[in-house]
């Protein structure tokens, strides 16, 4: 499993919610097998914050919660994509 956790969410009942170092991802059956549902993103409560660009900073935002999106977590969200991304596809990890 590459060090994901898989969890389940309230908020996302069509959904598998996979996690790995604060980062989530929801999945989705989709007509090729397993789909990321939206973008992946920081671990806020029960959802989580997108990295979008506010004020001339990277953030994580979730509502009203904000989170830095400073350079070691901006590495650690695209390495988690990127592995879930190369799983999904059925390549192995490296």
């Amino acid at each position: 499993m590459a060090g994901f956790e898989l969890q389940t969410f309230d908020r996302f009942p069509k959904a598998i919610g996979v996690l790995r170092d604060n980062c989530l991802a929801f999945l989705v059956p989709g007509p090729d097998g397993l789909q990321i549902l939206g973008n992946v993103g920081w671990r806020m409560g029960e959802s989580y914050g997108p990295l979008v660009e506010r004020g001339g900073r990277k953030v994580f935002v979730h509502k009203q919660e904000i989170i830095e999106a400073t350079p070691k977590r901006i590495a650690i969200l695209e390495r988690f994509k990127s592995d879930l991304k190369e799983l999904l596809r059925g390549g192995p990890l490296v």
